[in-house]
């Protein structure tokens, strides 16, 4: 079988006396289809090798998202899905990782954990006599996390984009 597909997950699986299993969740290089493929653990599978760039994001402008070499500033134009969920962190200057194919971007991928300023925090409802420990905040990017009911809005804070979730308060 000659696939040429982006590992986006993989599983192994041991059932009862049969054999062990790989289960992937694979993206299609050139189409960017997803499938799932399962397979025999002996089954050989070729690696291929992708480069990965350091680059400053620069905008976004409708579905595409501009990048710059900060080496020799060149400007890469990239589909704003590339990065996935981690779209949302995006800002100017920020330093991003892009993996290329062939020169084709198969995805890309912000710092594990950046600052975010907190627009506005979910307040108690009336009645309730215990504080919680932890609050819905909205972000200044329009995601959610639940963060520490001493916080307020108007505050920065250091945010894992892996897990979506408050890590500390963000050092002035």
């Amino acid at each position: 079988m000659s696939l040429k597909n982006q590992v986006l997950e993989a599983e192994h699986k041991q059932q009862g006396r049969g054999g062990a299993m790989m289960q992937l969740e694979l993206r299609d290089v050139d189409s960017g289809s997803k499938q799932s493929l399962r397979f025999g653990t002996e089954e050989a599978v070729e690696r291929v090798y992708v480069e990965e760039r350091s680059l400053t994001f620069l905008y976004t402008e409708g579905e595409m998202v501009y990048l710059m070499d900060p080496e020799n500033f060149e400007q890469l134009e990239v589909p704003l899905d590339t990065f996935g969920k981690a779209a949302a962190y995006l800002k100017e200057e920020m330093k991003v990782k892009l993996q290329l194919y062939d020169g084709r971007p198969l995805s890309g991928s912000v710092p594990r954990k950046v600052t975010c300023s907190i627009k506005e925090i979910q307040v108690n409802p009336k009645g309730t006599t215990i504080t919680p420990r932890y609050l819905k905040g909205l972000l200044d990017n329009g995601l959610s996390v639940q963060v520490p009911a001493y916080l307020e809005p108007g505050e920065e804070i250091v945010v894992n984009t892996d897990d979506n979730s408050f890590v500390s308060r963000a050092n002035k």
